[in-house]
């Protein structure tokens, strides 16, 4: 393992345990109904989840902090092809800070593609070029690259239920599909609710066509109209987000048992904003839906009863 830093040469890292603690910080300060879900796996499992949440996070605010806002598209350009070249080198085995440190042992624990990676760094590119999606199909690819790799990422550190492995005979199910399913169905998620904030950075997510579909220009949109053709609009919308939430629960079932609970604890909670979107009768402008800590709690014991069934 190389210890360097190509602008100061050779220094010293904080520990690993330092490392890992920053990274459980900040997951915990940014992600809140993530990091509740991380806390129920093994220790082991739980520090290599952050240490992804923490390069996805730092990976999307090369494009979306509000430093980065402030810079030209040039600029932030060869950002993305820097942190490119450093995660290639990250997975040769090149160690920078305290990250590249966590990233090294979760790599080396869990056997990690890189593929996903440079593709979560192609969907940051998009955001630089493009700020309105014709369709839906062009929308996936986004939800794809910056969410659905993150079930890539993360699937090998959750593991499989040894009873469908444990067989001389049986194969290991293939959870990507699934995983992939569970990363698109948080970005709609996400873009439903964000869909005020975004307008604020002129980005649209919403198809374009659906948008002409339901009757509901660009205009009212960028103004935060809440009428019954928006309202009819995001129906649709919550309900797609449904459907993909829907297809990930098939792959959950094969999980390690200790990733199971946990899973389905993130799961319902991110599902639960769609809900909360509906009881603010789709108001997105000027509320922000999210699921309140007590319901989290509250849901805890049903995601442990639906965890228990393969």
């Amino acid at each position: 393992m190389v210890l360097a830093d190509p602008a100061t040469g050779w220094r010293s890292l904080p520990s690993l345990a330092e490392a890992y603690e920053g990274c459980r910080r900040e997951t915990a300060q940014w992600a809140k109904t993530f990091y509740l879900g991380t806390l129920l796996m093994p220790p082991v499992k739980r520090r290599a989840i952050w240490a992804i949440y923490v390069w996805c996070r730092r990976t999307d605010e090369l494009m979306d902090s509000p430093e980065a806002q402030q810079r030209p598209a040039a600029e932030l350009a060869q950002r993305l092809d820097a942190w490119e070249q450093r995660t290639r080198a990250l997975f040769r085995g090149e160690v920078r800070d305290g990250l590249d440190l966590v990233m090294r042992d979760t790599i080396e624990r869990f056997s990690q593609p890189l593929q996903p990676y440079l593709d979560m760094i192609e969907g940051m590119r998009m955001d630089l070029t493009t700020t309105r999606y014709a369709s839906f199909e062009q929308l996936r690819l986004y939800c794809y690259r910056v969410a659905g790799t993150v079930g890539l990422m993360t699937q090998e550190v959750m593991g499989v239920d040894p009873a469908y492995t444990s067989a001389p005979w049986s194969d290991p199910p293939d959870t990507s599909e699934a995983a992939v399913a569970l990363g698109i169905a948080n970005q709609l998620t996400n873009i439903l609710r964000d869909v005020g904030e975004d307008r604020g950075r002129g980005r649209i997510y919403l198809p374009q066509d659906e948008l002409e579909r339901f009757g509901y220009s660009e205009e009212n949109l960028l103004a935060g109209v809440v009428n019954d053709n928006w309202r009819a609009l995001m129906r649709f919308q919550l309900q797609r987000a449904r459907e993909w939430f829907a297809r990930s629960e098939a792959g959950v079932r094969w999980l390690s048992p200790d990733a199971r609970w946990p899973v389905w604890t993130s799961l319902r909670l991110y599902r639960g904003i769609l809900d909360v979107i509906e009881q603010h009768d789709y108001d997105v402008f000027n509320r922000r839906a999210y699921v309140p800590r007590r319901g989290k709690l509250l849901d805890l014991p049903f995601s442990y009863f639906v965890a228990q069934a393969r």
